[in-house]
């Protein structure tokens, strides 16, 4: 046997050791069996068969410009937007920890753009005060 054909006969080896050594749940002898069983719907998943899942509606973008963070958030949300991403407009990639601490300076896509609902938004803030 070469010793690439007895490493892999060696690794089978333990993860069938290890398969082996899980057992069943509830193995111990004289321990109640569990059974878990699958059932499969006979009929269609009614999320498949809709058109009005998240990503066909269509939402408008909210202007929040010079918004403190958590009013432009709070209104992303309002709006149908929870998809959002949070960027430092100094770029110093500082994170947006106190919300009401930092004021919109920018977003993407732009205010009136209509996106999915499940689009990403970014939302530009600066610290209050800074440029």
């Amino acid at each position: 046997m070469t010793k690439t054909a007895s490493r892999i006969a060696l690794l089978l080896a333990v993860g069938a050791l290890g398969l082996a050594a899980c057992g069943a749940p509830n193995s111990r002898p004289g321990a109640p069996e569990t059974v878990t069983e699958t059932v499969a719907s006979a009929q269609p998943s009614s999320r498949a068969s809709t058109p009005t899942s998240a990503a066909a509606k269509l939402v408008t973008v909210p202007d929040v410009s010079g918004m403190n963070h958590q009013d432009a958030q709070d209104a992303m949300q309002a709006a149908g937007l929870y998809n959002l991403r949070e960027v430092d407009g100094t770029g110093k990639g500082r994170m947006l920890v106190m919300d009401r601490n930092w004021v919109q300076t920018g977003q993407d896509p732009a205010p009136g753009t209509k996106v999915a609902a499940d689009a990403v938004i970014t939302l530009t803030a600066v610290k209050i005060g800074e440029k």
